[in-house]
Parts: C-alpha cells; structure tokens; sequence
C-alpha cells in the first residue's frame, strides 16, 4: 500500500484550510460533513463559502498564510492556486507532525482524501493513491449502485444491540457468530424495505434463541488455485473473510494471501523439496485441535486439495474427530498453469487423455509406470517436476516416446513471475538449466505443446517466456 486507510475523527476540531476558491470550497463542504471546526485562511474567499462559514459558526480571516494559523490544528489542506504557498503550508504542517493535504499535488501530501460513498455511519473510502482520479469516481459509483440506501440504518440498527448482546453472550466468539447470523438472515432485507420492527423483532428471536454457549469450531479445506487471485471462487473468497485461522502452503501466492480476513491468525505449514517445515501428522493434528477450540480453520492449499494437495488425508482425520468440515475445489495448477501458457491439454488432432503426475518421487521404485506413460495420443502433465526434469525426460524416452516429442515447463504459471521454457524430450532440461528456472514448476510432455506458438495469450508483464 502507498497510504495507510484510516479514518480520522474531526468533529468540533480545528481544521485548517488555505484558500478560498472552487476546490476550497468542496473541501470544506467534506469537511463539514465530517463535523469540523473550520477554520479559513485566503487572500479572498467565494462568496458561497463565505456564506457556508457563515451560517455555521465557522472562521475566517482574510490574509495570507501564516505558521502561526497552524496552532491547535488536527488537519490541513493547502487549496490555493499557488504551488508555492502549497508547499509553504506543506513544509510548515510536516515540521509540526500534522497531516496535511495539498490539492493536486501528491508529493506534498501526507494525506490524500479518497472518494466517498457515504452511508453513516457506514463510509466508504476508495483511493487510487492519487494516481487516477477518474478511475476512483468510476469504482465510487459502481459501490454506490451496489450498496443499498439504508445501509446506515442497518448499521445503527445493529449498534443499538451491541450492550444486549454483550451481556447476553460473554464469549467473543459467541459474539461474532450471532452477528454474523443476525446479517446472513432477513434482517438486512427487511432494513432495506423499511420494515424496522419486523427487523428488530427477527433480531431479539435469534438473541434469545442464542445460548451463549461456547461455538463449535469446523475447518474449511480450501484450494487457492495457480496462483492468480482472480481464478479464486466466490465460495473460497467468502470463506477466506470468515476464518479465524488460516494455515497456508508456500505454493499459496501473496496475492490470494491478501484476501484473507486482516484480522485472522495465519500460520505457514509450507513444504519444499526436501523439507517439511510442518510434517502432514501434525498438520491434522493442528486443524483438529483448533477447530476444537471454536475457531473457523481454513486450510488454504495452492491448486486443488483433492490433486496433490493431501486433502483426502486432512478429511480423513477431521471424520474420524468428528469435526465439522467444508471443501472448497479450487482451479489445479494443470489446468491455470497450461491454460495461461496456450497449451490446451486434449485437443481431437493432438491428445485424448490426459495423466496427472507427480515428479517427485526419490527411488526407483517409487517411480510410474513409463511404459503406459510412453503411450500415444496423450498429455502428461508432471507436478513438482524441476528436481527430476532430467530423469523424467530420460526414462520417457528410454521407453518409447520419440526424443523430439514436444515438452513444456512452465514455472509460477498465472502470475506476474510466469516463465515458459518449451522444447523437447531430448533438450528441454538443459534449457531449463540455463534458464535458471525455479519452483513451482509444472512440466507438460505431449503434441498439444507445439499449439502454443498460435495459441499462447498471457502476457506476465516481465520478461516474458523463453
């Protein structure tokens, strides 16, 4: 983030404004929506918020801009069409520690203000961190269709709760889910239609139906897809809002990590080749035992769980605790990773079938069936594949596929880091070496590979494939 969100209260506090002009004036519209004590300095001032000051209490002196205007002021905004006077009250604010915005100029700003869709006390804020206000105004309106008039209503509605339900339910946790059930019920829609005694009385029927007991934990096993926020589903882009606790792998990217809820507790548990930084056992045994505590777990795995994710394993132990559970498929790498490099995986001229694999295999007799694999008319597509990349060519060949069949590795498919070394059986790992490529890697072996020279589309905004 370039600024920090954050909302400061103003009410019947100083805050200055320099200049007396069309934005001063919509500034201090905003200002005194906010409840400030307003205090204007100008060479000359708009007759309209002349009049604004006016009818409201407000200050003004008519002058130039002096250090000492700053006394006692929690906020100031430089609005005059001097870039040297905004910079003087700039430089001034910032000597003394206060937060100061300077219209138009960014880089003279300690504050900026966002646009507003204002539903108090619901507020929200959008920023574009000054680099395009059109963009801002666009998203602004869209929020403003979308969220409902008595959105504000709903919100005071609840806030004339809070004691009641405090008293009632001494738990937090206890708390958090009645409120939770409160806006999963009616009671929004019945706000909404204007219907505030129905709403109240839906409200005091879920409050004393409520125990007060401690809330049963369940866990929520999740597939973050490839990489891509975007390619998350609804589903999990709602669960990732609602756990208390996320435990995460490293394929996990940092973009899907952003979407967790901020106030969650995240815990690593990621594994590399090699090294198990949390073994699989006690990962069971930590969704199992936090789940018991009455906490929401969400186990957060890149791709799929069901697909090399070991989430059969983790359901297995959560049935035989009998915790309650949730799963939640997610876009597997082979599909995000093939898709976003052009290699579609069947195509009726090129391959009928497909075969996920695991390259990660450390003995002989840990190793497929190459044979089958060496058939015809079919994709292999090897997870985890970088560290035996040699060894997988090799032995391919050794039992029947021709060394010119086309081979792919694509390394942190979807995302911005995308890289794609194409070849064949015979070459692609050296050119994988000299690539320098690292994991996460995906390697796929099949005719459909040569199709990517028509049909590849993404564009990581790097340094593009090989």
């Amino acid at each position: 983030m370039e600024y920090l969100p954050a909302f400061l209260d103003v009410r019947n506090r100083k805050c200055l404004l320099v200049g007396g002009g069309e934005i001063a004036l919509r500034k201090a519209r905003l200002l005194l929506r906010a409840g400030a004590h307003l205090v204007v300095v100008a060479e000359s001032v708009d007759s309209e918020l002349a009049s604004l000051l006016d009818a409201d209490g407000h200050e003004l002196r008519e002058g130039h801009f002096a250090p000492d205007d700053l006394h006692d002021a929690c906020l100031v905004v430089a609005a005059t069409d001097s870039d040297e006077v905004n910079r003087q009250v700039s430089e001034q604010a910032q000597a003394r520690h206060i937060p100061v915005n300077a219209v138009d100029q960014p880089e003279l700003c300690t504050l900026i203000f966002p646009a507003v869709v204002d539903r108090s006390p619901v507020v929200v804020a959008i920023s574009s961190s000054g680099s395009s206000p059109v963009l801002t105004r666009k998203i602004k309106e869209l929020i403003d269709f979308q969220l409902p008039g008595r959105t504000g209503e709903l919100a005071r509605l609840l806030r004339s709760y809070r004691v009641r339900v405090k008293q009632r339910l001494r738990e937090f946790s206890s708390r958090l889910r009645f409120w939770e059930q409160v806006l999963d019920s009616n009671v929004p829609e019945l706000v909404y239609s204007g219907r505030m005694d129905e709403a109240e009385e839906c409200i005091n029927t879920l409050l004393e139906g409520s125990s007060g007991q401690p809330v049963r934990g369940e866990v929520y096993l999740v597939g973050a897809g490839p990489g891509d926020p975007d390619l998350l589903t609804l589903k999990a882009l709602r669960l990732l809002q609602k756990a208390d606790v996320v435990l995460y792998d490293r394929l996990v990217s940092d973009g899907v990590l952003a979407k967790i809820r901020p106030d969650a507790e995240r815990i690593h548990v990621g594994k590399e080749r090699a090294t198990h930084l949390v073994p699989q056992d006690r990962i069971n045994e930590m969704l199992v035992s936090l789940a018991r505590e009455g906490k929401r777990v969400l186990r957060l795995k890149g791709g799929d769980p069901f697909i090399f994710g070991r989430g059969g394993e983790e359901m297995a132990s959560l049935i035989d605790e009998g915790i309650p559970f949730q799963v939640v498929p997610g876009i597997t790498a082979a599909s995000g990773c093939a898709s976003y490099a052009g290699i579609p995986l069947t195509h009726r001229d090129h391959a009928h079938s497909v075969v996920f694999l695991t390259g990660h295999y450390k003995t002989v007799d840990q190793e497929p069936d190459w044979q089958a694999l060496a058939a015809e008319g079919q994709t292999l597509v090897f997870y985890m594949s970088l560290g035996n990349l040699g060894t997988i060519c090799q032995r391919l060949v050794q039992h029947g596929l021709a060394a010119d069949k086309p081979a792919a590795l694509i390394q942190q498919g979807t995302t911005s880091e995308q890289r794609v070394v194409s070849g064949n059986l015979d070459n692609l790992a050296e050119r994988v070496r000299q690539a320098g490529v690292r994991a996460p890697t995906l390697l796929i072996v099949g005719d459909v590979v040569t199709l990517r020279d028509r049909l590849s589309w993404f564009d990581p905004a790097r340094e593009g494939d090989l």
